[in-house]
Parts: structure tokens; C-alpha cells; sequence
């Protein structure tokens, strides 16, 4: 039998590419969120609010990935952010070769922030580096708390975690404690936001780390 010994990541190229690109996206003091989470989840919806409610502190633009459709950017464009449509052509998720194609096609001169909406998945995003300088996922109360058990790496990879639709949690079997204790076990620097972008709870602390985040990645 054959052997063939694989001593560099098959991802190798697609690294050299991300770092590529977090060196550009600082040295323009633009930081590059790498959204993630399952369909469903209420991505659209939270980038709706938080673009609502910072307009006027942050110049914030959206690179919507899907596989088809372009309806969620025009949600965003609606809300009179900048917003570009990437069709990933049947791919799960994005890379760093298609994060720059979409940077280069919307522009993001004088952009604080971009959000890459992530195709939805748990899987797949969390394989490839998008060039982002911060990771943040989401997992919404119906999806249910034993998420961290079944998709680890997702969780490792993120540099926060925001649970969504807090307000439906009465409906739900869904223990915020146990998946908080589930998530910081595999990853202790996790970042987590429990909220509601319907009714607006818990927002602010969420906003107020991205800001943060921003200062940061300026400095």
C-alpha cells in the first residue's frame, strides 16, 4: 500500500490569503466580523438592529453569503447600510479567496465595520479562515443548549458567542446556565451575549462589545 504523508494543511494557501487580508483590514482600521450560525437563527435580524441602533456611532456594511437569493441584502440595504450580495455557488461556506473577491466589489473605504454574514451552518464556517479579525457565532434558545456538544468546533473557533430569541425561552427546553457551562468548556475566552434583537434585551452590553472591539482593532 501506498503512503502519503501530508505534512502542510490542505487549508495552507487559504490561511496565507486570511492573514493577507487581516493585515490590509488593519492597516485600514476596518474590522472584519466573521458572522456564523445555524439557518434560522436570527442573523438578518440581529445585524438589522445593531445596524439600527449604531448608525451614528459606526460605518457599518454587510456582505450577505448565500448559496442563492440575494433577499437578506436587500434587507440590509433597505436599513441604508452597504450591503453586497456573495453567491457561494453551492459551497457550504466562505473562504478567504471569496471574502476578498466580495471586499474588492463592495469597497470598504471609511468602513469601521463589516459583518460577514456566513452561509448557514455549523460546520463548514468554522473550517475555513475568512480573513476575519473576530469570529462571534450564533445560537438562538430554540435551537436547544446542547449545541457545544455536537458542534465543538464551532465553538473553539469563535471569539464570542450570542444566543438569540432570549425571548422566547419560556417555550423552549433550553438552559442558559448549561450551555454557558458547555461553551466556556471547550473555549474559556468565549465572550457571551444572551438577547433579544426583537424586544431589544441585553443589546447594548452586545453593542457596546463591538464598539469596543472596533477601538481595539483601530489601535
Amino acid at each position: 500500500m501506498k503512503v502519503i504523508e501530508l505534512n502542510a494543511s490542505v487549508t495552507e494557501s487559504n490561511d496565507r490569503d486570511a492573514d493577507q487580508i487581516r493585515k490590509e483590514m488593519k492597516e485600514k482600521g476596518t474590522l472584519l466580523v466573521n458572522l456564523m450560525s445555524s439557518p434560522g437563527s436570527g442573523k438578518t435580524t440581529l445585524l438589522s438592529r445593531v445596524i439600527t441602533d449604531l448608525k451614528n456611532r459606526l460605518n457599518i456594511a454587510v456582505m450577505e453569503a448565500d448559496i442563492a437569493s440575494d433577499v437578506d441584502a436587500v434587507k440590509i440595504e433597505n436599513l441604508g447600510a452597504t450591503s453586497i450580495q456573495a453567491h457561494t455557488d453551492g459551497m457550504c461556506h466562505m473562504d478567504a479567496g471569496m471574502t476578498k473577491r466580495a471586499l474588492d466589489s463592495m469597497g470598504y473605504e471609511g468602513k469601521d465595520l463589516i459583518f460577514l454574514e456566513n452561509v448557514g451552518n455549523l460546520i463548514c464556517p468554522a473550517e475555513f479562515d475568512t480573513g476575519a479579525g473576530l469570529k462571534i457565532m450564533i445560537l438562538s434558545v430554540p435551537e436547544g443548549d446542547d449545541k457545544p456538544l455536537k458542534y465543538p468546533l464551532m465553538f473553539d473557533q469563535s471569539d464570542a458567542l450570542v444566543i438569540t430569541k432570549m425571548d422566547t425561552l419560556d417555550y423552549f427546553d433550553f438552559n442558559l446556565d448549561k450551555c454557558a457551562e458547555r461553551a466556556t468548556r471547550i473555549n474559556p475566552n468565549i465572550q457571551i451575549f444572551p438577547l433579544s434583537a426583537k424586544t431589544g434585551a441585553g443589546m447594548s452590553v452586545f453593542e457596546n462589545y463591538l464598539i469596543d472591539q472596533v477601538g481595539l482593532w483601530k489601535d
